[in-house]
């Protein structure tokens, strides 16, 4: 009995866990810290452990069976659950490339299915062995899949229409819900599920890596070139001549004169940690495992201190020369780790 506890245990746990370590593996640049890793894994399980009340709770409320309701209501309230993770983390500027979306989505369904299949374990300990293949290597790889995809297209859907706000969100639920859905209709025996899901996932997951791989080379070449542009300007005292230099001129009218010049300091600041995370990549991709400096720390708090003075008003005033993209954001929450 506890032999074939244990081998249920690792088919239902392992199979999911090593996928995504070898997605942390693949992923050359090395983007995310193995804490945060880790944390998504722990929100994943929180959002298992909520999904069971709702779902008992459904189940009675809507009193249409536990097979309909397990195809179209549970679908709904697991993926929400999932997707609330992945929003959080977009929204606070964590994901910066299609990579980093990929990777967290998958760490969130792992988490969500460690915990579970952990429940199914000891609710019930006799089921057979061909069960637990399917879900170790099928039910788990879906949640890990489905919101995956959800990252995915959210992601990029953030990044072509950054100001649709929580629009931006529904179509990638949209996809994870009828995945999840389709997948809980079992149209096909079980084991066949389970490998359309193992044949599917890994090259989806590979043609992310690869559009990720030349996004990244893209945006290092050409906003390290641009950013070198522009901190050369500011240092050779020939900014007033410059387009930058007169627009900077023009906001004398509307700000006070201490103000501007924050805003010239914080233009200096923020390209001068640009570079520095775009640096910090490609030593990364060569191999080195360089960290963030003390002197670097110093300066991202001096950047918090100027956003803080010149306040709201004059970030936006600022917006067209800091290219505030989601890659943008995320280099300087990459720098602070």
């Amino acid at each position: 009995m506890t032999g074939d506890f244990l081998l249920h245990a690792l088919l239902g746990l392992l199979p999911v866990c090593c996928f995504l370590a070898a997605l942390m593996y693949l992923d050359s640049y090395k983007l995310i810290p193995l804490r945060w890793i880790l944390g998504t894994i722990l929100l994943g399980c929180v959002a298992a452990i909520i999904s069971y009340p709702i779902n008992v709770a459904g189940l009675e409320w809507f009193d249409i069976g536990f097979v309909p309701f397990s195809r179209y209501v549970a679908p709904i309230v697991e993926e929400a659950l999932k997707a609330l993770v992945i929003i959080t983390l977009l929204r606070r500027n964590r994901i910066g490339f299609l990579v980093d979306a990929a990777i967290f989505g998958f760490a969130v369904g792992t988490g969500f299915a460690i915990f579970e299949n952990l429940f199914y374990l000891q609710a019930l300990p006799d089921t057979q062995l061909g069960t637990w293949i399917v879900r170790g290597f099928g039910t788990a790889f879906m949640h890990g899949g489905t919101t995956a995809i959800f990252a995915i297209v959210s992601h990029t859907l953030a990044e072509l229409k950054p100001t649709r706000g929580r629009a931006l969100y529904i179509p990638g639920f949209v996809v994870a819900v009828i995945v999840h859905s389709v997948f809980n209709h079992f149209f096909f025996a079980p084991i066949v599920n389970t490998l359309t899901i193992l044949a599917s996932l890994p090259i989806l997951l590979a043609v992310v890596f690869q559009q990720s791989e030349k996004s990244v080379s893209e945006w290092l070449g050409m906003g390290f070139d641009a950013d070198a542009e522009l901190l050369e300007l500011i240092n050779s005292g020939e900014l007033s001549t410059s387009k930058v230099g007169k627009y900077l001129h023009s906001l004398k009218e509307k700000f006070e004169g201490p103000i501007v010049v924050d805003l010239l300091c914080y233009l200096r600041l923020h390209t001068e940690l640009s570079m520095r995370a775009k640096g910090l990549l490609m030593m990364r991709e060569s191999g080195f495992a360089n960290k963030t400096g003390e002197e670097t720390k110093a300066k991202l708090e001096e950047l918090k201190f100027l956003e803080s003075s010149i306040g709201t008003t004059g970030l936006l005033a600022m917006k067209p020369f800091l290219k505030m993209s989601q890659k943008d954001l995320w280099q300087l929450y990459m720098l602070s780790n």
